[in-house]
């Protein structure tokens, strides 16, 4: 008759596999245990430390919380028109800076990825304004979108169009701030783009030459479909950056003219920093966060979506 008993031995080596596993998984954990715990001190602290403030009454003496107030500060940021005035200013440079941004960068990759001589310069030429510092990027197109000395008024004169007020117009200013954030960050874009292309299988493209296809059939037909999930991907890492904006508005305009390119973490830096209001900064980088937290989360679930249609 037969019997299903182990020996001590068979059990042994039964538990080996599982054993030698959880010391793997154990050893692992071992040796990123001091970099985890430095990385989430560095970033848990000052979040845990804002949302303290953002609930209480703030000591410039002790630069600490001296007393909970519950939602008070919150409730002074919703009654603050300036506040509401930021974020429409920020929703706006999104609104047209990240979609230039992204059909430049896929569509200057798609021309520079065609074969033709000299392109491997274009493409490191594209790099340079993302190694610029913002302030330095700041700076130089203040010089060129200056009104009197500025070379973009004297290109615009070539075409009889007058001397153009790019920082004292509130409709130029906030262009100016597009314009300056697009020449910095299309680059990055096209990186992505150029990779992206360069992955397409390319059997696909050669079996719908043999069939007659042309470049713009192939472009809208298989390129753009291919693309879609890696475009949506970029979308979301440039959102991440994007609504993080402040070192442009500093550097060129200030928030002027009027607040019409005060985005909201300028506006925040000015209250803590300018007006040391640091609890009412800190409700405001709260709500700041929990909404960009918010928008990434539906940006990445269609994201997802994208995916598994594509």
């Amino acid at each position: 008759m037969a019997t299903n008993t182990m020996t001590a031995g068979e059990v042994r080596r039964a538990r080996s596999p599982v054993r030698s596993k959880l010391m793997d998984a154990a050893s692992r954990w071992a040796f990123m245990a001091p970099a985890a715990i430095i990385l989430a001190a560095m970033l848990a602290y000052p979040i845990i430390y804002t949302v303290e403030i953002s609930f209480a009454r703030f000591d410039l003496m002790t630069f600490s919380a001296v007393e909970f107030v519950g939602w008070e500060n919150y409730a002074h940021v919703f009654d603050d028109y300036r506040f509401w005035s930021s974020m429409r200013v920020t929703l706006i440079y999104l609104a047209f800076a990240l979609p230039i941004q992204i059909v430049l960068g896929f569509g200057i990759a798609y021309l520079i990825n065609a074969l033709w001589r000299g392109r491997g310069a274009v493409r490191a030429l594209f790099i340079i304004p993302m190694v610029v510092a913002p302030v330095v990027a700041g700076g130089i197109w203040r010089m060129i979108l200056d009104p009197l000395w500025g070379i973009m008024n004297w290109v615009a004169g070539l075409f009889g169009v007058d001397g153009l007020d790019w920082f004292g117009d509130p409709t130029l200013a906030m262009a100016s701030i597009i314009i300056i954030d697009t020449w910095r960050w299309t680059p990055f874009v096209i990186l992505i783009a150029t990779a992206a292309l360069l992955a397409l299988p390319r059997d696909i493209f050669e079996a719908a030459e043999i069939d007659g296809a042309n470049w713009w059939s192939m472009l809208w037909s298989i390129t753009l479909p291919l693309l879609v999930p890696i475009i949506a991907a970029t979308f979301v890492v440039r959102w991440l950056g994007a609504v993080k904006m402040f070192d442009i508005a500093l550097a060129a305009t200030y928030g002027g003219p009027g607040g019409a390119t005060n985005v909201i973490n300028l506006f925040i830096y000015e209250e803590a920093f300018r007006s040391l209001r640091f609890a009412e900064s800190a409700a405001m980088a709260v709500i700041v966060l929990v909404l960009t937290m918010v928008l990434t989360g539906i940006f990445l679930i269609g994201t997802r979506r994208l995916e598994d249609r594509y």
